[in-house]
């Protein structure tokens, strides 16, 4: 057992996707502002290591942000852009 608690888990949550020219992303600063494809109920990718694991909400309580679990990901769908 004290080979698995040795190994590194990165876990990423994505809230939605924006596509920019480069040219514009260069010449934002700090404070700027990027939209996104999502909308405020949209279910979050929860990513493990970069790879698509399971989807989620977000939950806000008091001044805290968690993350719910609501089902697994399917990895072709996070591939293809879909955003249900």
């Amino acid at each position: 057992m004290s080979q698995v608690n040795a190994v590194n888990v990165e876990i990423s949550v994505v809230l939605g996707r924006s596509t920019l020219p480069m040219q514009q992303l260069l010449r934002m600063g700090r404070g700027a502002v990027i939209p996104l494809d999502a909308k405020a109920n949209d279910e979050v990718w929860i990513l493990a290591n970069n790879h698509p694991v399971a989807r989620g909400e977000i939950l806000i309580s008091d001044d805290k942000i968690s993350i719910s679990v609501t089902r697994a990901a399917d990895v072709y769908d996070f591939m293809a852009g879909a955003a249900y």
